[in-house]
């Protein structure tokens, strides 16, 4: 069983984030990353599966050279191999296309991605990945069971139902964060690492991004807000005419 997962190198929790002298983008010269934590779930999800049905997990990242150490970490862990789509931008349609591009050619029988990134939060490549590639999908995941030409999975809804569902095999699934411990690179998983095979695809190979981030900057501190005491169904009164009539938001 051939299954891919897409990982995302972002900055660590703690770093301190400042916007750089161009407002395009935050200042990244002194950040350190690490991979995104819904994907170590994805990561750790296959790692499991592999294990129960044998094949090989396969390692995706679009980023900046930097990429390749979060790959190398995933390699650690236990993935067989990695594939490194070199890219500046952070485009969700555009990546999706290049790691779709990466991975024609692997026809992997399951995609893996976790549900969100910590940094820009969309949610969306592992869905227009699975658009692009002709595959089924499903989000949210919280339990795998792979069948023959199959999967089972259980996805989490609101107010604590979940929903089962049946997909035909190849599909795209994006993993719930807390679906397994996550394990930790081995000495010796760090040292097997150095020699697995890490190909580089250079983004010249695919289509052009479609949207650029122009401008990037905090919001602005003020002394506007206002508290409105007394009886909520006033209070409520006083919000909407606020809304409706100063800021016209409705």
């Amino acid at each position: 069983m051939k299954i891919v997962v897409a990982i995302k190198q972002v900055p660590l929790r703690d770093s301190p984030l400042r916007v750089n002298t161009a407002g395009t983008w935050i200042e990244e010269d002194h950040l350190s990353f690490e991979i995104n934590e819904p994907d170590a779930y994805a990561l750790e999800e296959a790692l499991q599966l592999r294990e129960k049905h044998g094949g090989e997990v396969i390692a995706i990242s679009a980023g900046p050279a930097r990429v390749s150490q979060t790959i190398r970490e995933a390699l650690a862990k236990g993935a067989d191999r990695g594939i490194h789509v070199e890219v500046a931008t952070f485009d969700t349609l555009h990546v999706a296309n290049l790691l779709a591009a990466a991975l024609k050619t692997e026809a992997p029988d399951l995609v893996l991605t976790g549900l969100q990134s910590d940094d820009l939060g969309y949610g969306q490549t592992g869905v227009i990945l699975a658009e692009l590639l002709g595959l089924p999908s499903s989000t949210i995941i919280m339990q795998v069971e792979v069948h023959p030409g199959k999967v089972r999975v259980k996805r989490e809804l609101e107010d604590g139902w979940f929903q089962h569902i049946e997909m035909p095999l190849p599909a795209v699934l994006t993993i719930q964060s807390g679906l397994n411990k996550l394990r930790y690179a081995t000495l010796m998983g760090i040292k097997k690492a150095k020699s697995k095979e890490l190909k580089l695809v250079s983004a010249a190979e695919g289509p052009p991004a479609s949207a650029v981030i122009e401008k990037l900057y905090a919001p602005e501190k003020n002394q506007q807000g206002q508290i409105f005491d007394g009886d909520p169904k006033a209070a409520a009164a006083k919000l909407v005419e606020k809304l409706r009539f100063e800021a016209r938001v409705i």
